[in-house]
């Protein structure tokens, strides 16, 4: 079976190891957001990329949930020592490395395709990650900060602001010029199944579907669609799409979030969605059934894929 995953941040990683422990002698393919992507003291950072890569190969901090275990944070001392901002930045010294070799690499002319494969050569993720494009796409926030409508970068939002200031809006800079990056539509176009991953429906999935052309292939696909609802009880377990949904006038709720991405039977994107057993979704044109969703180990989130493609089957 081919499987194509649209994912971003620690959710998407979790769910692909579900995916990748209920399925492991499948063809799978994870489309990862870049939208979150940012150059900072001159490295250029992708965080979805890594922690899918990091997650996926067991090097991450399973108790942090983000970034490599063992981590240490000297260079980041010394920058802080010298006032090279920004200083908000969690970059570790094992991190760091990723990224030095990512931006040679991209200096040099290969593609964030080719860089993405070149480090998944080390880390060896058992998934073909794939990039949403290879084109330079960055989210940034609309907010209000020191008395003016500003727009500032998705990672100073999220990371130095820890998502406080209220989103008015999102920007995704450079989406609308993007183009898939190589594989990204073939992955989608030959699948079995396509999985929506319970990621940031603003921020993650979104912007991958921003990317031209990913959403008409998905919903043009002869796949079955299934999505998995990152709300539980009204609230997300991981990440802030509880800031995220409002500013795009969506309720904060796995009905709201499965109505956002609707029926493909009525032009949107899914044909079933699993939500949490504590909650309850009428999503029109689209099969929803209720099972556990917490992702407290591989079999639990295992359980969870296989759920989701009988749904599919």
């Amino acid at each position: 079976m081919r499987i194509a995953v649209l994912a971003g941040g620690v959710g998407g990683a979790r769910f692909l190891r579900g995916v990748r422990a209920a399925r492991p002698d499948d063809e799978i393919t994870a489309v990862v957001n870049t939208g979150d992507d940012v150059t900072l003291h001159g490295l250029r950072i992708c965080p979805d990329l890594d922690s899918v890569m990091y997650t996926l190969s067991g090097a991450h901090d399973a108790e942090r949930g983000w970034g490599r275990a063992g981590e240490t944070w000297r260079i980041r001392e010394e920058l802080t020592a010298y006032g090279a901002e920004p200083s908000w930045f969690q970059l570790g010294d094992l991190d760091v490395a990723t990224h030095l070799v990512r931006t040679r690499m991209l200096d040099a002319g290969f593609s964030l395709s080719d860089v993405t494969a070149g480090l998944c050569e080390r880390w060896q993720p058992g998934v073909t990650l794939v990039p949403m494009s290879d084109d330079r796409v960055e989210t940034h926030v609309i907010v209000e900060l020191e008395g003016r409508r500003r727009a500032i970068h998705f990672q100073e939002w999220w990371v130095r602001h820890r998502a406080k200031l209220r989103a008015e809006g999102f920007v995704q800079i450079g989406v609308d010029e993007a183009v898939p990056a190589p594989g990204a539509l073939a992955a989608i176009s030959t699948a079995d199944v396509v999985l929506l991953a319970p990621s940031n429906p603003v921020v993650s999935i979104g912007t991958i579907l921003g990317v031209n052309g990913i959403r008409e292939a998905i919903a043009s696909s002869p796949a079955k669609v299934v999505g998995v609802s990152p709300i539980i009880g009204g609230k997300p377990v991981r990440g802030m799409a509880d800031a995220c949904l409002p500013a795009i006038g969506v309720p904060v709720s796995a009905e709201g979030v499965g109505r956002h991405y609707g029926a493909r039977s009525e032009g949107g994107l899914l044909d079933g969605w699993l939500v949490s057993e504590d909650d309850s979704a009428d999503v029109p044109g689209v099969e929803v059934r209720a099972i556990p969703l917490l992702m407290s180990s591989d079999e639990a989130t295992a359980a969870m894929v296989s759920t989701a493609l009988e749904l599919a089957s």
